[in-house]
């Protein structure tokens, strides 16, 4: 089952500074989480994120597990060479009850991480082999990738834009679930708003969209 989970405010530690680290840190970065790497090293991205006060970082090599007790993180993802340390915070994760993932053991962790295709940060698609292959669910990333790309257009990705605020304003304006419903199909079919979000006019599109919301009767 792939689910998405709202990590927002939520601190996630990444133990480890290398290559697969970074991989889990980007992945994360959108999430609206506070990031915790704990490394004795960590690679140049990893120092520049640092650096720009996108992540925290805690220079130090894990040795025993004491430092994460201190902290309470909602999610360990653990990148180190070490296999019987990442099996190690694996077990302890588990017993604390907090979610848990190691690069190095994929099957005993909470969760997988699917090979996504983006765009823009507001349609995703994802790609799950559920641990099986991710060499497998790269490869087939990278080709569904160029399809969606022919079906998923400018146009579709400024409506969602569009829906996602005036969603939040009909939440006070309009009582209930179906007419919402309704209003926002109604949005989705307003020619004037297509053409506006095919131009590039976004902002006059949203413009559009509250009018007649204020008018919704």
């Amino acid at each position: 089952m792939i689910v998405n989970l709202n990590l927002q405010g939520r601190l996630v530690i990444v133990i480890g500074g290398g290559n697969e680290a970074l991989k889990r840190i980007n992945s994360l970065l959108e999430e609206k989480c506070q990031i915790l790497v704990i490394s004795n090293e960590t690679s140049n991205q990893i120092k520049t994120l640092v650096k720009n006060k996108k992540i925290k970082f805690k220079k130090q090599k894990i040795q025993n597990l004491d430092i994460i007790s201190a902290y309470n993180p909602y999610i360990i993802i653990t990148t180190t060479n070490e296999k019987k340390m990442n099996q190690k915070i694996i077990n302890y994760a588990k017993n604390k009850k907090i979610i848990a993932y190691s690069s190095d053991n994929p099957e005993l962790s909470d969760f997988a991480n699917p090979a996504i295709v983006d765009f823009e940060n507001t349609i995703q698609i994802a790609i799950f082999t559920g641990g099986k292959s991710p060499a497998m669910a790269k490869k087939l990333r990278m080709e569904s990738e160029k399809i969606f790309k022919k079906i998923i257009t400018k146009e579709d990705i400024g409506q969602i834009k569009i829906q996602n605020i005036v969603r939040e304003l009909a939440k006070n304006m309009i009582s209930t679930q179906n007419e919402r419903k309704t209003y926002l199909s109604n949005i989705m079919s307003d020619k004037e708003i297509k053409q506006l979000i095919k131009d590039g006019q976004l902002k006059r599109a949203e413009k559009r969209a509250i009018t007649i919301l204020r008018n919704w009767k």
